[in-house]
């Protein structure tokens, strides 16, 4: 493809403005051509900021007459599968938002739909196209750990300490906490160490919350303990947790990846995460800088500036359109994501290790 990529984006939240909008922008191949979002006066303000030329308040509209070759779904959990099967029907390339959907049925049947199409698919993990995270997977791939026995994931923020409404704690629409954070931490341990074999979860609701309208829900989990075991044997941990108090580090994220040949760690803050390495053998951890090759263009400061200068997230779906090359994470990824979630729901429900 020598044109442009003439995208559509639905969704106008302040993530969509955040990071896709941005990236998509800062490509010269992308022309963002549509944007649909329920809200249309908030539309209009992000469709001047970023010169979008028409707006949409019906998704089915916008794919059905925008000329488009292309859709980024960024709107609530519960949206992402009638708009990416519109959107597939179409024929269009499709990046959906994490988690891939709101069930494993969902899931699978948008993963077989995009590889029945042919088109460019993608889920937007984005912890593994920062520069850290890319250094690690480097550093495992070469084998500083050799076979892998722990790994352990934690994400902590504090966004739902204050009981506010947020439809990813309406369980009629998303999964909480476990969708929020926990689909990038499951990802972030499949690339790292493997397919998951069996799940143990506990889910916690701590904050009380209301519903859409005012009045009490079944509020979804605000924190989440998953025990995983690896289809290569591997052992594994993850706590992700919205109602921690993290100070200034905003973002508090630890990984440890322990092994026959040695050990890995990363954190404890996502801005300003460092890598500590040390082989068996050794006697003390090693500081292990990431290589200027992972940072090239982008901010030090600001690891999510990679999404503006490199050719990640966004621009990398583009790149991948124009060049018909194959995408990861794709809707598979998302959809193993999605079994994992699923069998720490069922986990959790009764208390019961599960397998995949």
């Amino acid at each position: 493809m020598s044109a442009r990529v003439r995208v559509g984006v639905v969704g106008t939240s302040w993530y969509a403005d955040w990071m896709h909008l941005p990236s998509l922008k800062s490509r010269p191949e992308a022309e963002i051509a549509a944007l649909c979002g329920r809200n249309r006066e908030r539309a209009a303000a992000l469709a001047a900021k970023y010169s979008i030329p028409r707006i949409f308040s019906n998704y089915q509209e916008m794919i059905g007459q925008a000329d488009l070759d292309a859709l980024v779904v960024a709107a609530p959990d519960d949206l992402h599968y009638p708009i990416t099967m519109q959107a597939l029907e179409a024929g269009l390339h499709v990046l959906c938002e994490k988690p891939l959907a709101l069930t494993v049925a969902q899931a699978g049947e948008m993963a077989r739909k995009a590889e029945a199409s042919g088109v460019r698919n993608m889920v937007f993990f984005t912890s593994r196209w920062l520069p850290t995270h890319r250094y690690l997977k480097e550093l495992v791939a070469e084998g500083f750990i050799g076979r892998c026995f722990h790994c352990s994931i934690q994400h902590f923020m504090g966004y739902g300490r204050s009981g506010q409404y947020n439809w990813r704690f309406d369980s009629a629409r998303a999964h909480g906490v476990l969708g929020d954070l926990g689909s990038h931490a499951i990802d972030l341990a499949r690339w790292y160490v493997g397919d998951i074999a069996r799940v143990s979860a506990h889910l916690t609701t701590h904050v009380e919350r209301p519903g859409p309208d005012g009045s009490g829900q079944a509020a979804a989990s605000d924190s989440v303990l998953l025990a995983l075991e690896f289809v290569n044997g591997a052992q594994g941990i993850i706590h992700v947790s919205v109602v921690a108090h993290v100070g200034e580090r905003e973002i508090q994220q630890r990984i440890e990846l322990h092994g026959e040949g040695g050990t890995l760690e990363a954190g404890p803050a996502l801005k300003g995460m460092e890598i500590r390495g040390v082989r068996q053998g050794e006697v003390a951890f090693q500081p292990l800088p990431v290589p200027d090759r992972l940072w090239e263009g982008a901010d030090r400061s600001d690891p999510f500036s990679v999404f503006t200068t490199q050719p990640v997230g966004d621009r990398y779906f583009i790149e991948a359109i124009r060049k018909g090359q194959p995408v990861a994470p794709d809707f598979t990824d998302g959809l193993k994501v999605q079994e994992v979630m699923a069998a720490a729901i069922e986990s959790h429900q009764n208390g019961r290790w599960v397998t995949l």
